[in-house]
């Protein structure tokens, strides 16, 4: 090759490198630039690469096109400073929301119609071991068990009658990946178990803009294994799998009127209100495919008339221990509950059935 075209050749790949190397100092200015205008704390924003700045911000500009309402957002993020509060009241929202957050015993999150966690509370890592930064922007059927994903689904529809309702409310339980132990050590995602939550909320809708969007507010609360009775207004319960009463405790007596003998061998649907069996079915249901569940408030009938609401905290455990067990004989199981008394006797002159 002549010395001028070898040359011309070194000084061409020289511009190219050059120009790459513009290129690439342009591209981290705006991404720095990008990083900066997120409502996260400075140390979090430190550790965040590339593709995690484009997720969370395209949630945020997702969100604050939903709610239409840059002081509303801004407060969302209780991590991140208001540029139009001061130090002190950016101080005083963000102390309120974790008292908030401590009395809930849970987290928010909120869900996109396709199912995009779009944002969730900062505390979420207490209970699922993944930051707030790991998790938004991915999608919860990436995270929740494949078969609570048709409830997911079911749940994030919007029906022809909610359609004209932008307070459509929504109660289930799903299981989601977990990577804190029983210890409450943390581990990777791959070795992740199922935690079981009740999630509570309703749909929102905004209907500002060329196209309304709608999501799913939801409060995530883990079901916990084991329950502290708090007062004389709850009772334990041992039932079969096809909920028939196998143990009760003495308590029970001074709530429904029921010794804890008269109800051994009975069923849970014997002592509900006619009106609340959907409600106890899906309970049911609940714990036999997820093994944990919450009942949602429903009536149980009172020995001499009426009943009282109530709402039960159930999981399904092992009735005896596998070294107890004869060889080749199946496990056998059965159902934990504590029931919350929620008020006194209501129309305590009428009898909706024989036993009562």
């Amino acid at each position: 090759m002549p010395a001028h075209d070898t040359a011309a050749f070194v000084s061409g790949r020289a511009i190219s490198r050059e120009a790459a190397r513009k290129r690439r100092r342009v591209e981290s200015e705006v991404f720095a630039d990008l990083c900066r205008l997120l409502p996260l704390r400075a140390s979090v924003r430190g550790h965040l690469d590339k593709p995690s700045v484009i997720r969370l911000a395209l949630c945020y500009i997702r969100l604050k096109a939903l709610l239409q309402d840059e002081m509303h957002v801004s407060k969302i993020f209780t991590g991140g400073p208001d540029v139009r509060l001061d130090v002190k009241d950016a101080a005083v929202a963000a102390e309120e929301s974790e008292v908030y957050l401590t009395i809930l015993e849970g987290f928010v999150m909120v869900l996109s119609s396709e199912g995009d966690m779009m944002f969730l509370s900062d505390n979420v890592s207490r209970y699922l071991g993944l930051t707030q930064t790991e998790l938004m922007g991915h999608n919860v059927f990436e995270l929740t068990h494949p078969c609570d994903h048709e409830e997911i689904r079911s749940n994030l529809r919007l029906s022809a009658e909610e359609a004209f309702w932008s307070d459509a409310k929504r109660d289930f339980v799903v299981r989601i990946k977990s990577t804190l132990t029983f210890q409450g050590r943390s581990t990777n995602l791959k070795s992740a178990t199922w935690k079981v939550l009740q999630c509570q909320g309703r749909r929102a809708r905004s209907c500002a803009g060329p196209s309304p969007a709608s999501c799913l507010l939801l409060t995530c609360r883990p079901l916990p294994v084991s329950h502290t009775l708090l007062c004389a207004r709850t009772f334990s319960s041992q039932h079969s799998m096809d909920m028939r009463f196998t143990h009760c405790d003495h308590t029970v007596s001074s709530i429904l009127g029921y010794t804890p003998h008269e109800l051994v061998g009975r069923s849970i649907y014997e002592l509900c209100h006619t009106l609340d069996t959907i409600c106890l079915t899906k309970y049911h249901i609940n714990l036999y495919s997820k093994s944990q569940s919450v009942s949602g408030h429903y009536r149980m009938l009172v020995r001499g008339g009426g009943y009282v609401w109530v709402e039960s905290h159930s999981a399904v455990v092992p009735a005896a221990r596998r070294s107890k067990l004869r060889t080749g004989a199946s496990q056998p199981y059965l159902i934990l509950s504590v029931t919350y008394v929620l008020s006194d006797v209501e129309e305590p002159f009428l009898q909706l059935s024989l036993d009562q």
